[in-house]
């Protein structure tokens, strides 16, 4: 479970994720770029999947790149670069750059 933050502390929080996910958008754009080129090469499908999760007791839907079972694909697992288009998640408001790892409603409901 998440810790309750005073209201005090949410909007402190919420402009500190936009300046860290704002740093990391520009910096990271140029390589998110070159890894769309690149799934889009690898083969047919979207460039982008949709994953539920849940986190905060609410559900949202995590922005991620495809990272089917190819070269590329492992290649983006092992890196952990597939999780960059979180980013916009994060903008959104649903995720913050720092927060306890966010579950599959899969395993909430056993």
């Amino acid at each position: 479970m998440v810790a309750q933050t005073r209201s005090t502390e949410r909007p402190t929080k919420r402009v500190g994720d936009w300046v860290v996910a704002s740093a990391l958008f520009v910096l990271t754009l140029p390589l998110m770029i070159l890894v769309a080129v690149a799934i889009r090469c690898d083969g047919p499908g979207p460039i982008f999947v949709h994953r539920r999760r849940f986190a905060a007791e609410r559900q949202y839907i995590a922005l991620k790149f495809r990272s089917s079972p190819t070269p590329v694909g492992r290649f983006l697992r092992y890196t952990q670069i597939e999780n960059l288009p979180q980013l916009v998640n994060v903008f959104r408001g649903e995720m913050s750059c720092i927060n306890p790892r966010p579950r599959c409603p899969f395993f909430l409901d056993w």
